[in-house]
């Protein structure tokens, strides 16, 4: 049964919800296209996506905007980006390093090209949206990021996301976002498609924003 916006409960996230939700992010993105490109064995996947996620969920709460559903079966995890912001680049290293070993140089490179082609207008990044397996395809994602589209409608204020699967850009499409110029990870990695949503002026939305790659080096 698909979810409607008034059956669904979203909430803040809190500490309280890390080990639900740190399971639901890990879970839900360990099988794709990206998944298989950044580490090919499921098994080390597993324990590395965990603490990649343990990573995402904490950096969240502290730098952006988390949001659950009541009975925690999905998460969404967005930065407001109004300005540049600092970054450093050699702390993020020695974190993707002990986070994920032996695959960190992957890691590494899939975030510098996510920041590269990262536009400059602001907007409101969704960095990760997951839904639990076993809840999937019931309209839940859908649901979770519409209470947010509104509120960043209100504000006059666009998207942006990554989309790593052709059906996770079908949703994106369906819930008003455009697609952009495409990134394809080297060493026969997958393609992504970047996305916006524009901001809503009268009866039109913004354009995708022109962007100047930025170069960075971890």
């Amino acid at each position: 049964m698909a979810i409607t916006n008034n059956d669904l409960i979203v909430r803040p996230a809190t500490e309280a919800d890390a080990g639900r939700l740190i399971a639901v992010l890990a879970e839900a993105f360990h099988d794709g296209p990206v998944a298989d490109w950044l580490i090919p064995h499921p098994e080390p996947r597993r324990a590395v996506y965990y603490r990649y996620f343990r990573d995402a969920f904490h950096h969240g709460l502290a730098h952006g905007e988390v949001y659950t559903t009541d009975d925690q079966s999905a998460v969404a995890i967005w930065y407001p980006h109004l300005e540049p912001a600092p970054t450093d680049p050699h702390h993020r290293l020695q974190t993707l390093e002990t986070i994920a070993g032996a695959h960190a140089p992957k890691f590494v490179l899939l975030e510098e090209m996510f920041e590269a082609f990262h536009p400059d207008e602001p907007h409101h990044h969704l960095a990760y949206v997951a839904v639990a397996p076993q809840r999937q395809n019931h309209g839940i994602g859908a649901a979770l990021l519409d209470r947010y589209h509104r509120r960043l409608d209100r504000l006059g204020l666009p998207a942006y996301l990554e989309a790593t699967n052709m059906r996770n850009r079908q949703l994106y499409l369906r819930l008003g976002y455009t697609v952009g110029p495409t990134m394809a990870l080297p060493t026969h990695g997958p393609t992504i498609w970047r996305m916006w949503r524009g901001a809503l002026n009268a009866t039109r939305r913004s354009p995708f924003p022109p962007t100047r790659p930025r170069r960075r080096s971890l």
